[in-house]
């Protein structure tokens, strides 16, 4: 009889364990992140709003390994959605912060203005990394890993050559592109279009501030617009012999 009893028993802690709501994780999450609009298990569920850092960073749908729990990490597969905007990963969090593996996704870059996309921006982005690591350091959220590249392509913007279409570009991260400060380093090259470009981006944490220098060069399909851009740029910066324009452009995000 006993025998039966332990069985029931555990069979029906189980099945508890199985169906505890996914709200319960909202106690789990670092102080900069807040999620709402629960629906699901705490094993396979998914919050419908987001906030990172008091910003809008859409939905997530999570489906979590219980075995990693013995090793007190949390890990799971996850699909993010912000409008149109979609991303997969397989991670590993604990209170330390999130190790994110074969992190893929995409869609329209207007979707992003919540995470520093200047509204009026329009293309479309690709990505795909072999490796994120956030740190999760005194309420913030800290980048301290990433490798993979991130793709746009149509890219257009109503300030740039009156909303013509710049092309389609590549940024690439190495192993090594995040410093020990949390500063970024990429390199940046077009895939076709109207601009050749080959330029490095160097991004500073602490002043929020890019830097991205290199050269540009129009191509004989550019539209004219372009072109007189160029061409009044050409007037700061002298082209060299191969007729490329050295740029260097400071942005915020």
């Amino acid at each position: 009889m006993r025998p039966l009893i332990v069985i029931i028993v555990l069979a029906t802690l189980i099945v508890i364990l199985f169906t505890l709501p996914a709200s319960l994780l909202k106690r789990f999450l670092p102080p900069s992140v807040v999620a709402d609009d629960f629906s699901g298990s705490i094993w396979h569920g998914s919050a419908g709003t987001l906030l990172v850092n008091s910003r809008n960073a859409g939905a997530i749908e999570w489906h979590i390994h219980p075995w990693s729990l013995l090793t007190l990490t949390l890990s799971a597969d996850l699909h993010w959605v912000q409008v149109s905007f979609v991303a997969d990963a397989s991670a590993e969090i604990d209170r330390h912060g999130l190790v994110a593996h074969d992190v893929v996704g995409g869609g329209p870059i207007d979707n992003l203005t919540e995470f520093g996309i200047p509204p009026g921006w329009h293309g479309t982005a690709n990505f795909k990394f072999s490796e994120l690591k956030v740190a999760f350091d005194g309420g913030t959220n800290r980048v301290t890993a990433a490798a993979g590249d991130l793709s746009v392509a149509d890219l257009a913007a109503p300030q740039i050559a009156n909303g013509s279409n710049l092309g389609g570009y590549i940024l690439h991260l190495g192993q090594s592109a995040i410093t020990a400060d949390g500063d970024a380093n990429a390199e940046l090259t077009d895939t076709g279009g109207p601009l050749e470009v080959h330029a490095t981006i160097h991004y500073s944490t602490k002043d929020h501030t890019g830097i991205l220098s290199g050269t540009i060069k129009e191509r004989s399909d550019a539209p004219q617009a372009l072109r007189n851009e160029l061409d009044n740029l050409a007037q700061l910066h002298a082209r060299d012999a191969e007729g490329r324009l050295p740029v260097d452009l400071e942005f915020r995000l």
